[in-house]
């Protein structure tokens, strides 16, 4: 047996930073949102054990999230079964993009299927959320309002289809670094959580990307200030809103479409980065 799924990107609508939490990590709040951009895994039966092959930017051993997962999970329903997991990367690597938790979320589903474990979406999640605070929304997806360090979800009207512009620099960022120095940092423009969703609501294109918003871009543009650049770059080439995702360092673009999200590319002229074109899911 077999089976394939796609593994889908996020970015970030808005991102707000609520204050730090007794457990070390930020209370947040945050309006996500898929991308039709993806990785792809395929669960195939094993004799024991897991094993993973991959193909592209992303480590092929027990330190993958996807082993992780698939242990975990192993771990939980104490199941005895094995797998052969392969892995193909689409979406870059500490980008900000939630790659590594769209793949581990990504697995749990398979493996859930494949071992015929029969555990629900809510048993799902909170395996996730032991792994990493995207995960959650990775399985649930679609656009959804992300509270507490981003497990606590509330699924959101689909987002209107539009065009992304992707550009995503030829350097990461620590997102325990970025988190660590936010208090150090005056903010920009903060989210409005609540104008966001109602724009979502309405299916507002114009008021979406008027108010995007990331409470973290002031302090990763701080450490890495080409990034504001990109930022004027992509604005100035015609995407109608542009904004940093999660801790970056991806900065995107929202456009009315695929094709437009496609000129725009074509006409930029950013040096070592990665441009990839979308659209919302």
């Amino acid at each position: 047996m077999t089976i394939t799924i796609k593994a889908y990107a996020k970015i970030n609508l808005t991102l707000k930073v609520l204050g730090k939490r007794t457990d070390g990590y930020h209370q947040v709040e945050m309006v996500m949102q898929n991308l039709a951009l993806h990785d792809q895994l395929v669960f195939s039966a094993g004799m024991s054990g897991i094993r993973l092959t991959v193909e592209g930017d992303a480590p092929p051993g027990q330190d993958n999230l996807v082993y992780r997962a698939a242990k975990l999970l192993q771990k939980h329903s104490n199941c005895k079964k094995g797998a052969h997991i392969a892995l193909i990367k689409n979406i870059p690597a500490a980008a900000g993009l939630a790659g590594g938790s769209a793949d581990a979320a990504t697995t749990l589903i398979g493996l859930n299927s494949l071992w015929g474990l029969g555990l629900n979406l809510k048993e799902l999640m909170y395996l996730g959320g032991q792994l990493g605070a995207d995960i959650p929304f990775c399985l649930l997806g679609g656009t959804a309002l992300a509270r507490g360090k981003g497990e606590q979800l509330t699924p959101l009207p689909v987002l209107p289809k539009m065009g992304v512009v992707l550009i995503k620099p030829f350097f990461g960022v620590s997102t325990a670094e970025v988190y660590g120095r936010f208090a150090q940092v005056v903010l920009g423009k903060r989210p409005d959580t609540a104008v966001m969703i109602a724009a979502i609501k309405s299916e507002n294109t114009t008021a979406i990307v008027k108010n995007l918003a990331n409470d973290l871009e002031s302090v990763t543009f701080k450490i890495h200030p080409r990034l504001l650049e990109i930022k004027k770059q992509l604005k100035s080439a015609g995407a109608l809103g542009v904004l940093m995702s999660g801790s970056g360092p991806t900065i995107y673009g929202l456009t009315s479409n695929l094709d437009s999200a496609g000129e725009i590319a074509k006409n930029l002229n950013v040096v070592e980065a990665e441009i990839l074109v979308t659209t919302t899911l």
